[in-house]
């Protein structure tokens, strides 16, 4: 399966598209690339559904200079996604910040998107003063290395047996010019709005957290925070961290596929008690 891509007048965002049935689009969070769902949507596929994994502006095979890699950006390239593939509306799953711009184009473009799977989203604005600085402490020569060395204590619970393959080839695309530097910016990048548009999303919500998340002081709190922003739902993954579709597959797809299925139960019977 080749890679595909999309042109827009800034870039182009680069995607594989695999199986038929109701689209679902999974986006990576910063950093990571859409292989992030090399496990979660092959299960997809064999659940019936159009598994399209994108890599993010200034990632993977995304083109790597852009003049705007804002949550709302990448929303926006979302929404022109789905329209492009001409398979909507669309259900998102996102990690991390691809979960604000999933948010960003559920309240945008609600005809687009009938559900969303928000995993470890960070979805609030405010002071980013932590985010200025990790985006200087990933500055190069060393900020390929510095990333792994944060990334791989994102998995607290276990590493997939692939781990050490993956991170090399993700080391490597972030050595390419313009790709760490992307990462930098979307540290820097306020999430405020997102966090404007939660009340806005009327698609179910899903909200999937790992209960060791690194990046959350009291990731449970953080997780029923965004669901009652959202009127959504949220489930914990018991020692899971940032990437529980990655560490722990195994339980993270049934409840995921659990989630998609409920979208499709409620659209073949609207009015059903």
């Amino acid at each position: 399966m080749g890679t595909k891509f999309l042109e827009l007048p800034d870039g182009k965002i680069a995607y594989d598209d695999a199986g038929s049935g109701p689209l679902v689009v999974c986006v990576p969070s910063m950093g990571d690339v859409r292989g992030e769902y090399r496990f979660l949507a092959p299960q997809l596929v064999s659940a019936g559904y159009r598994a399209v994994s994108v890599d993010v502006r200034g990632h993977g095979e995304t083109s790597p200079r852009w003049p705007d890699y804002s949550v709302g950006a990448i929303g926006a390239d979302l929404v022109a996604l789905i329209r492009a593939l001409n398979a909507g509306p669309a259900r998102i799953v996102g990690t991390s910040m691809a979960a604000g711009a999933g948010v960003w184009a559920a309240a945008e473009a609600p005809e687009l998107v009938s559900g969303l799977a928000l995993v470890s989203p960070f979805v609030r604005g405010g002071n980013n003063f932590l985010g200025q600085i990790m985006a200087a402490a990933f500055s190069r020569p060393w900020g390929p290395a510095a990333w792994l060395r944060y990334y791989t204590g994102l998995y607290p619970a276990r590493k997939p047996a692939d781990f050490n393959e993956y991170c090399t080839a993700l080391r490597s695309n972030l050595a390419e010019p313009g790709r760490i530097e992307a990462l930098q910016h979307m540290l820097r990048a306020s999430k405020d709005a997102s966090e404007q548009r939660l009340a806005m999303v009327k698609a179910p919500v899903l909200v999937i957290m790992g209960s060791k998340d690194p990046d959350f002081k009291q990731p449970e709190a953080e997780a029923q925070w965004v669901a009652g922003h959202v009127s959504g739902t949220y489930k914990m993954l018991e020692g899971a961290g940032h990437y529980p579709q990655a560490e722990l597959p195994e339980q993270f797809a049934p409840l995921a596929i659990s989630f998609l299925k409920t979208i499709e139960q409620a659209k073949e019977a609207p009015y059903a008690a």
